[in-house]
């Protein structure tokens, strides 16, 4: 009573013999998708951030920058968790000036064993806003220094040249904004 068909073929004659059937295009096409959509947000979050900026060495200085005397500067180094380190420089500011400031912009410069620039940074300043159980930091704009007040700061570095001499690296404030 065989009728010529087999109840279990070997192969299914739409699909050759040794495939499993997967279409793995739209597994392929997600991928590609999430890779991307991840590294637009990673761009963009790196973007948003506008700490870290070139300025040319030559540029002048902010006028109200007299105004804003940067002093007691120490430098530190700490581990993350990528096995680098992380350089930070933190310091004192005051403003001796008539206006209040709500953002500043200074250029850090850090020069090798011949006194050229290595790395030139321009970040905005961020101030401590308190030590413990750690030390956080938060924008000008947070927290504006009035005419008269002073504050700790402190500047991330995530990576500094290897030809850097070691020694203190030179601040320049570049940009005020007030009101």
């Amino acid at each position: 009573m065989n009728s010529g068909r087999d109840i279990f073929p070997s192969a299914s004659p739409t699909r050759p013999a040794g495939t499993d059937g997967r279409n793995w295009l739209p597994l392929v096409l997600a991928a590609a998708v999430v890779l991307v959509a991840a590294a637009v947000v990673i761009l963009v979050l790196e973007h948003g951030k506008g700490a870290t900026r070139v300025t040319p060495i030559s540029a002048t200085l902010d006028p109200y920058a007299i105004s804003l005397p940067l002093s007691n500067l120490a430098m530190s180094e700490a581990a993350n968790l990528a096995g680098g380190k992380v350089t930070y420089l933190d310091g004192h500011i005051g403003n001796t000036g008539a206006r209040t400031v709500t953002g500043v912009s200074v250029q850090v410069l850090f020069r090798d064993g011949a006194h050229q620039v290595t790395q030139n940074e321009t970040q905005s300043l961020k101030l401590i806003r308190m030590r413990q159980p750690y030390i956080d930091i938060e924008p000008v704009s947070t927290a504006p220094l009035r005419s008269g007040a002073e504050a700790d700061f402190r500047l991330i570095f995530d990576a500094v040249s290897p030809d850097w001499d070691g020694a203190y690296p030179e601040l320049r404030v570049v940009h005020v904004e007030s009101k």
